[in-house]
């Protein structure tokens, strides 16, 4: 929304409001109750999301190469009812974006730009470096997840020639009832081409941090070891990359790589992941029917080595387009020891209407290894957390399908609903004594975009 415009100073408003109906079924296939033995725990949840975003932006021009810029938003989110972790009737008003910056040209294909205060930084395809801020329990809006800024934010610029290379100072807006203190700095190299294909590095290092690290058991045997402010210290190296229209008959088909190696010898960690995505879009049909395939994994903690083996996937995307690791599946395994087999088809039926269809077959990488940091074999319900126990005996987790729905109402308003079920694998069926319910949910959406 246009404020005020000049030739020298333009101010925006912006505005953002959503509301999210949300029906879920044997929550985590009912291992609260299967598992630990928990009646107290419903896995039968119906609950409302809502949030609004207001905020307004500047840029003053101080000459015809040269402009300072800034932006202010607050997030108000607020869920009624249960959710999935047994938040109720509870939200929050927190800042989201306040920074000031300044940009100017330094040759005729060079531009430089410098930015202090909180904001939004994704970094290559949000593998490691995407999402600022936490969402759920105390903050409300658990699946919305309205909050994406970092609650501190240092970032420089340097763009030209298709190539832009940034550094950074982030600390993640997290939730006060789990702020592990996390710090951390880097730099981004990342090159465009015309064809919408890219490449790029990014470099992290974790300057302080509190968050702490789950140990595999000695050959799995027995409960997993905690490791204090595990974090701190860690370096990680991002390599991604895109190549669009391979050529020749081919020229539909997209191919994509992500790998990251991290360590850490504060604690001993060597650790990996990465992802291999490829798309083919059917451009004689009016559809444009897209199938896509890719295959991601991140390694875990081996219990027969002293080394620590355990991905840490840091702030990635964690929506179902993107980085996570089945549909349901992505609400109890992060992206750490897992693995999985992703399928999806979209059609366009019309400029306004998409329709996907996602499948993911989700399996552990290490057996008798920790899962998700929170979430294993044995589920240990309390406050609507879960704590590890131990890993599972079989690989195979579950396999989820997702179907999406989208519709862009105006050029502001946007509709989503899905419906998605997990069904459990032998390694949850295990870890539930032998039988696991199915789990199913659905959403309903619309979020106005001004």
């Amino acid at each position: 929304m246009l404020f005020f415009d000049s030739q020298d100073l333009t101010v925006r408003g912006h505005f953002q409001f959503g509301v999210n109906a949300v029906a879920e079924r044997n929550l985590f296939w009912d291992l609260a109750e299967l598992a630990t033995g928990n009646i107290e725990f419903d896995s039968d949840e119906n609950w409302l999301e809502i949030y609004t975003e207001p905020g307004i932006s500047f840029e003053r021009h101080i000459s015809p190469h040269s402009s300072w810029f800034g932006k202010v938003s607050a997030v108000a989110s607020y869920t009624v009812g249960t959710d999935a972790f047994a938040a109720s009737n509870i939200g929050s008003v927190t800042i989201e974006e306040i920074y000031l910056g300044y940009r100017t040209t330094l040759t005729d294909e060079w531009n430089i730009e410098a930015s202090f205060g909180p904001r939004m930084l994704k970094l290559g395809t949000g593998m490691l470096i995407a999402n600022g801020g936490s969402d759920g329990f105390e903050r409300g809006a658990l699946k919305f997840g309205p909050r994406e800024a970092w609650g501190k934010a240092a970032i420089v610029q340097l763009t030209g020639s298709g190539i832009k290379a940034t550094a950074f100072y982030l600390a993640p807006n997290e939730i006060p009832s789990n702020d592990t203190k996390n710090l951390f700095n880097g730099i981004d190299l990342r090159w465009d081409g015309e064809d919408g294909s890219y490449t790029g590095l990014t470099y992290i290092y974790v300057i302080k941090s509190e968050a702490a690290y789950p140990k595999a058991a000695p050959s799995g045997v027995g409960t997993p070891t905690i490791i204090a402010d595990a974090r701190a210290k860690l370096n990680a190296v991002n390599f991604y990359g895109k190549k669009e229209r391979v050529g020749g008959d081919l020229s539909n088909l997209s191919l994509a790589l992500d790998v990251t190696y991290e360590w850490n010898d504060r604690i001993n960690l060597r650790a990996w992941g990465g992802r291999i995505k490829s798309e083919y879009v059917f451009t004689r049909y009016s559809w444009r029917p897209t199938l896509g395939y890719s295959y991601q994994i991140f390694s875990g903690d081996n219990p027969n080595t002293s080394r620590i083996e355990r991905f840490d996937p840091l702030y990635y995307d964690g929506s179902p387009s993107t980085w996570a690791t089945g549909s349901k599946s992505a609400m109890v395994f992060i992206n750490s020891n897992v693995q999985s087999h992703n399928l999806s088809i979209r059609i366009t039926p019309t400029m306004q209407d998409t329709i996907t269809l996602r499948y993911a077959h989700v399996r552990a990488v290490e057996l008798r290894s920790p899962l998700q940091f929170g979430q294993a074999t044995r589920l240990d319900f309390s406050n609507g957390l879960s704590s590890v126990v131990s890993g599972v005996t079989n690989a195979h987790l579950s396999d989820d399908f997702f179907l999406e729905y989208n519709r862009v109402v105006t050029p502001n308003v946007y509709l989503t609903a899905g419906l998605s079920i997990s069904i459990p694998g032998a390694g949850i069926t295990g870890a539930a004594g032998g039988n696991a319910p199915n789990w199913i949910g659905g959403f309903i959406n619309v979020v106005f975009n001004y």
